[in-house]
């Protein structure tokens, strides 16, 4: 693949439609969706000594819902969507995190009274 396409296949993944979505009207009221839309790339090439060469490239994309925006009689509200995995992810990293600094200070708090029972 030519770089030109690889260039025109990443403007094409990164467009407003993968952050917006169509809106969805139901009962006077209208949901856009809304997401999170992150991408990079790369690339490169080069020769060896025998002057054989090769290229290549790359690149990714990633979506995340983030919310929808609520249209009702001319007013707009956010609403952001709520991911229970981060949640729990950061639930769990926190808990080490708590475990951890515990075992240490108690290991710190033995080792102190240990010295004080031998002086």
């Amino acid at each position: 693949m030519e770089y030109t396409e690889l260039l025109s296949e990443v403007k094409d993944a990164m467009t407003v439609k993968r952050v917006y979505g169509d809106p969805i009207e139901k009962d006077g009221m209208t949901v856009i969706p809304v997401a999170s839309v992150r991408g990079g790339g790369g690339g490169g090439g080069g020769t060896d000594g025998s002057d054989a060469g090769g290229s290549g490239l790359g690149f990714a994309v990633t979506a995340r819902p983030a919310g929808v925006y609520v249209l009702t009689d001319g007013d707009a509200v956010w609403r952001p969507a709520f991911d229970l995995g981060r949640t729990i992810l950061w639930g769990q990293i926190t808990a080490i995190v708590v475990v951890l600094t515990f075992r240490s200070m108690s290991k710190n708090r033995s080792k102190t009274k240990r010295a004080k029972l031998r002086s």
